[in-house]
């Protein structure tokens, strides 16, 4: 039995929770430990915690301060190879998908969950081999999309050579297909079918998913998504339900669907296999342009930028951009973690969760320069130059990393060969009625 109380309380870099395995695995709780819904921030007999520790509260549900497990039995090998001490700190009992999982938090800062079914390192589970082995997976299931090279002369700028990479062109109008395929082609899918929250791009993709792979999918989004997305979902055939005003209101939605249908959770950006899947676009895009030096990459949740960034790991500078209505990853980089932040703006839709991902975000801190912000009318400019100057159709969140380039937000140095990453096109602002 380890008690903690007995060790000395952890520090907020050391804190990112590991599924181990399911249960049984501890004693029933004793009358002194948390129940179901109450805060997580002392452990019982007096053990401190910080709350982060346990992850988003309201699916933290019980703080366990013993383990009852020899963890070096009942996991398998390979996990705890990696470090010279393998004693669990803590332990954590959640709820998710009617199942118990348990999550161990082990003494190491570069521990990533990976929803119970297995723990590796961040450098593994996100290697530059996993990412190839998924773009091969999904492969048959996406597009190639197309790089169109422009002058910004031509849009009223400096003569400067810039690559566009069309990801507005990808099946269901954005790169979220990529992680959505990701997911079904290497999770195990219940009866009860998937279940996603989303702006309206990720539900969008999840619902083409399933309609290619023929799983039944129910997607949650907000009153802010956008009306042509919310056709695309209908139109895939899934079971679309809208509440609540912003994507973090449809995720609490999901959730209580999933712990009552055991539907596959599938989330937008803070999962694994989502980041896995949009890594292969960073691998499409360094075949493509060989030579690129710069990729500005819009940031709402993060799972693309953090994905990228997994699969160049600083060999090209990655330039985040962000909404100022949204600024997620911005306000992150300010507290060195990430915090929740204003969901507002023209892209809310689409680059405003409440905050960044916490798989993504140590990626982000190595890998990645600080957010450039952009205004709602620096959006609304890029997606009429592209439309008038290109005949790209944008959606505000697929437009926004141009708008740093049309706006003067960022200026590349005279050596850089920049590539622009468009990565949504679901939008009604171009009707053909």
């Amino acid at each position: 039995m380890l008690k903690a109380c007995e060790k000395p309380l952890l520090q907020r870099r050391d804190a990112l929770l590991v599924a181990a395995i399911e249960y049984p695995l501890l004693d029933t709780l004793g009358m002194h430990q948390f129940r179901v819904h109450q805060d997580t921030h002392m452990f019982a007999e007096g053990g401190g915690i910080y709350p982060e520790f346990a992850g988003d509260q309201q699916r933290a549900h019980t703080i366990l301060d013993q383990v009852a497990i020899n963890l070096r039995l009942e996991m398998n090998p390979w996990l705890l190879q990696p470090f010279e001490n393998n004693e669990a700190l803590f332990i954590r009992q959640s709820f998710e998908n009617i199942n118990i999982l348990h999550f161990v938090i082990l003494p190491s800062n570069k521990i990533l969950s990976i929803h119970g079914r297995a723990c590796m390192p961040i450098e593994t589970a996100l290697s530059l081999e996993r990412i190839a082995e998924t773009e091969g997976l999904i492969r048959p299931y996406i597009r190639r999309t197309p790089v169109m090279r422009v002058d910004m002369q031509d849009f009223g700028g400096a003569p400067l050579k810039v690559d566009l990479k069309l990801e507005c062109l990808q099946h269901s109008g954005s790169f979220k297909a990529r992680g959505a395929f990701s997911h079904l082609l290497t999770r195990q899918v219940p009866a009860t079918g998937v279940v996603a929250a989303s702006g309206g791009n990720h539900g969008a993709a999840v619902a083409h998913a399933a309609s290619q792979l023929g799983v039944p999918a129910t997607i949650f989004v907000p009153s802010v998504s956008s009306p042509a997305k919310l056709e695309k979902i209908r139109a895939y055939g899934a079971n679309l339900v809208t509440g609540g005003e912003r994507y973090a209101d449809a995720l609490a939605a999901s959730e209580t669907h999933v712990r009552a249908s055991g539907a596959l959770a599938i989330h937008a950006y803070d999962q694994v296999e989502t980041l896995l899947g949009q890594g292969t676009l960073g691998k499409e895009i360094e075949e493509d342009v060989p030579d690129i030096t710069t990729l500005l990459v819009a940031v709402g949740g993060g799972g693309l930028i953090g994905g990228i960034a997994a699969w160049f790991r600083g060999r090209v500078k990655i330039v985040a951009v962000e909404s100022d209505g949204a600024p997620t990853l911005y306000e992150a980089f300010k507290a060195g973690k990430p915090v929740d932040a204003p969901a507002g703006g023209i892209a809310a839709d689409s680059l405003a969760p409440k905050r960044v991902g916490e798989l993504m975000f140590p990626l982000a801190q190595q890998f990645v320069q600080p957010p450039v912000l952009v205004t709602d009318d620096e959006i609304r400019a890029a997606q009429k130059t592209l439309w008038e100057g290109a005949r790209v159709v944008a959606e505000p969140g697929g437009a926004a990393a141009f708008a740093a380039m049309l706006s003067g937000k960022y200026v590349p140095a005279r050596d850089e060969r920049v590539c622009v990453l468009v990565c949504g096109a679901n939008t009604a602002a171009v009707r053909f009625d």
